[in-house]
């Protein structure tokens, strides 16, 4: 027999996971390093067709980013800003390719399932020569090597993508790089025409430690606390909703979703709405 979800119990759950609530509202800093180790993983904005915690959400209440640049929901920008150089988490271009918050506790289980098997230098060489990495993404990756941190002015100057027409490949370049760990923003330089811009690092380099704390993770293990981790903070989903949120494959997901199914962490075949697909849930919501 399949459970029945209902719209208003899954608001109700995500209005306390997501602080979207009044009293749950973020209102400093501190508050919000607090938020992405309570919840392992968040965007920096809320993304169109994707439930996810974000911070503007957390600070901001459930509403649309705000174009005003003066509305008080953007002080989420420089939250992230300020705290950038302060390895208080890790933040990158990551799921979906959009801006990821990680606490620090998790960042090893996600690292733990990237391109980064032992050295990462000569896994990248090795990718790249098997044709998975695009030339751009050899030039940035080796012009932060060989140079050390670079703003993104600098890195494309290093790289030798300066020029407009490069502009699409340097960008696809640093987003390739920042989602299979290998680069991450580290600080903002005034740098540039608007005084604005990235500095970026490689991950290796500025986090050394997620190296060793990797290698003692198998990808079973990962996939599981990224999963429990993600239905902590959105009590729902389906197979497909995962797939998407982590670039798993259907047999990949399939597998550990069940395995947290047959533990008891997870249950299974539940109904929702007029969705035809069944949906995956942790058994607290429906206590």
């Amino acid at each position: 027999m399949i459970t029945p979800l209902t719209p208003e119990l899954l608001q109700t759950y995500r209005a306390q996971t997501y602080h979207t609530l009044p009293q749950l509202r973020l209102k400093n800093p501190q508050q919000a390093i607090e938020f992405i180790n309570e919840r392992g993983l968040a965007y920096l904005w809320p993304i169109k067709d994707t439930e996810f915690p974000s911070l503007w959400a957390a600070a901001a209440g459930n509403r649309p980013v705000a174009d005003d640049h003066d509305d008080p929901g953007h002080i989420t920008w420089g939250w992230k800003d300020s705290l950038l150089d302060q390895k208080v988490w890790y933040y990158a271009r990551l799921l979906k390719r959009r801006n990821t918050f990680v606490s620090l506790e998790l960042a090893p289980y996600l690292y733990a399932l990237s391109p980064n098997y032992g050295s990462p230098e000569d896994d990248f060489a090795e990718q790249y020569q098997m044709g998975t990495l695009t030339q751009e993404t050899k030039l940035v990756f080796e012009a932060l090597l060989e140079k050390g941190p670079l703003d993104t002015l600098a890195l494309r100057k290093a790289a030798h993508l300066s020029g407009k027409a490069s502009n699409t490949a340097f960008n696809h370049a640093l987003d390739t790089l920042q989602m299979d760990m290998r680069v991450l923003p580290v600080a903002i330089s005034e740098a540039g025409r608007w005084h604005y811009a990235f500095v970026y690092d490689l991950t290796h380099r500025y986090f050394p430690e997620l190296l060793e704390q990797a290698r003692a993770i198998g990808e079973s293990e990962a996939r599981q606390k990224l999963l429990l981790t993600y239905f902590r903070s959105v009590g729902a989903a389906t197979a497909r909703m995962v797939q998407s949120i982590f670039r798993w494959s259907p047999e990949i997901t399939a597998r550990a979703l069940h395995r947290l199914v047959d533990n008891g962490t997870l249950m299974a075949d539940l109904s929702f709405a007029d969705q035809k697909e069944s949906f995956f849930a942790i058994p607290d919501l429906l206590r």
